[in-house]
């Protein structure tokens, strides 16, 4: 989060040499971004009290991580074009009507507002938050080696932190699949924290020597009076060999609250000791979490990457089989026979793949990324349900790039297509946990009585996903179950409230309205005490 800014923070930025305005330079672009992100933030976090405290150097009474609170009447959202979720072209001359967190009515653009506080979204796309349907809530914004060594406050802390940059990133729901995530899920669902829904699935269930297993050499063997790893105590992963102790694990998750269950089936790219190519688990065993979390109404998904480990999870009755980049044909017409879930991430050697010392873990990784471009032809051949996600992890260099793993995915699918995964499809895959699931009602589709979690974007998907390149600038409106995380506010005019206009970019300042005026939206000559009396806009104009 930004530091509150004080006056002095303005030196150098502050010079209007021989009269020439420059406001529009790239530190004062960039310096107005930061600036106006913190003010939308604590405006609907810790109210105006907040936002003077960012000018004044006070201290805001109330707590500014505290969660967005719902609004108390309802809300129309106008002059949009309403991405669905569904995949279906964009509509226009359509309002969304907002009232106690949910979506109440799809109304036509000229409603009436009875009542209602209204947002003119100026043509802007309204659409559903994102759904990362393969996210470490715990584990994405810490490296391993802190994870492994750091006090297990410090990890929840960083990871508190992460999840509400989730959220600022307009990802609304993640499922979790694997590492601690209950008490992080606690505090937000309760206010106390910032971030999106999780549905967790508790420790990622591992066989010994399987790729849930952390394990260092020395801790070989184990023995019956042995204790548990730290990583077994701080609940990321739990050990279990034959159905009996499968079944135990399983039901430990289940008592702490998981939506699903998470095993490990086969071998991975980052790990040392289990090898890609390894099958994990015996179908006895899979079969045994499996019939615990269906006698909770709820189901298994499993890392696995090979056709026999895919083959064999399938035959045991897992329902989700999470990244499968080596999958045969045989094993993708069994999954489309079985209706399975193929919850698929865009594992490319690009920038965003990690970086291995070792040369056996490139070829592994090699050998992922050529099955990823062969699995996503596969997966719409045989018309197999699929996921969209990201697994992150331990990687908190890459977390700011989250939704550029959604971006790239125009390279198979046609851009709403793509958009409809990562909404309403997730959405879909969300409700597998039935009676387990955490929150009652729809998410990922804008339609009467699903969750109010939406977006108003400055983008075109029917073009391309290129907005989500930049969250920070393309999210003009983030709202969770009718509360609002981030919003730009622009001028009020008879009750309306407007979004501003996007803000432009380096290069597209120009001087305008009255001589000496300047009407470039990031113009920071009014001093900042004087912008407590502002209304934002992008007519904001300021004069010496």
């Amino acid at each position: 989060m930004p530091q509150p800014l004080q006056p002095t923070h303005l030196a150098g930025l502050h010079a209007h040499a021989h009269g020439a305005c420059c406001c529009g330079s790239p530190l004062l672009q960039r310096f107005h971004e930061r600036m106006m992100a913190e003010i939308s933030r604590r405006q609907f976090l810790g109210g105006t009290a907040a936002v003077m405290a960012l000018f004044a150097g006070l201290h805001a009474p109330s707590a500014v991580g505290e969660a967005p609170k719902e609004r108390e009447g309802p809300l129309l959202l106008t002059r949009l074009r309403l991405f669905d979720g569904s995949g279906a072209p964009l509509r226009d001359d359509v309002a969304v009507r907002v009232e106690a967190g949910r979506i109440s009515a799809l109304l036509p653009g000229d409603a009436y507002p009875e009542g209602a506080e209204v947002i003119d979204c100026g043509g802007r796309v309204l659409m559903p938050g994102l759904i990362d349907a393969h996210w470490h809530t715990t584990l994405v914004g810490i490296t391993q080696v802190a994870a492994m060594t750091a006090d297990v406050g410090y990890v929840h802390l960083v990871a508190a932190r992460e999840a509400e940059r989730t959220l600022m990133r307009g990802v609304t729901s993640v499922r979790d699949v694997g590492g601690p995530s209950f008490a992080l899920k606690r505090a937000i669902d309760e206010g106390i924290m910032t971030g999106p829904r999780i549905f967790p699935a508790g420790a990622m269930i591992s066989q010994t020597s399987g790729h849930g297993d952390f394990r260092m050499r020395h801790e070989v063997p184990r023995g019956s009076a042995t204790p548990l790893s730290e990583q077994e105590r701080q609940g990321v992963a739990a050990i279990a060999d034959g159905e009996a102790e499968v079944l135990r694990r399983t039901r430990e998750q289940l008592m702490l609250g998981a939506s699903q269950i998470k095993l490990m089936a086969g071998g991975g790219v980052a790990s040392t000791y289990d090898p890609l190519d390894s099958t994990q688990f015996t179908e006895r065993e899979l079969r045994a979490a499996v019939e615990a979390a269906e006698d909770w109404g709820t189901y298994v998904m499993v890392h696995v990457y090979t056709p026999r480990g895919i083959q064999r999870a399938l035959r045991a009755g897992v329902r989700s089989i999470e990244h499968g980049q080596l999958a045969d044909e045989e094993s993708v017409r069994m999954m489309a026979g079985e209706g399975a879930w193929w919850s698929l991430q865009p594992f490319l050697q690009d920038e965003d793949a990690n970086v291995y010392p070792d040369a056996a873990r490139r070829e592994s990784q090699r050998r992922v990324a050529e099955g990823t471009l062969r699995a996503y032809e596969l997966a719409q051949r045989f018309d197999v349900k699929t996921a969209w996600g990201t697994d992150i992890l331990f990687s908190p260099q890459n977390t700011p790039n989250q939704l550029r793993h959604l971006a790239k995915l125009t390279r198979f699918y046609d851009p709403l297509t793509a958009l409809a995964m990562a909404t309403g499809r997730n959405g879909e895959l969300l409700a597998l946990s039935g009676p387990r699931a955490p929150y009652a009602g729809t998410l990922g589709r804008i339609e009467p009585g699903a969750l109010a979690d939406l977006l108003v974007v400055d983008g075109d998907p029917s073009r391309d996903l290129d907005f989500l390149n930049d969250p920070e600038r393309n999210l003009r409106l983030i709202m969770k179950g009718g509360a609002s995380t981030r919003i730009a506010w622009g001028r009020v005019e008879d009750g309306r409230r407007f979004l501003p206009g996007p803000l432009p970019r380096h290069g597209a300042f120009r001087t305008g309205g009255a001589p000496g005026w300047c009407s470039a939206a990031w113009c920071m000559k009014v001093p900042f005490p004087s912008l407590a009396g502002h209304r934002y806009s992008n007519q904001l104009i300021c004069k010496e």
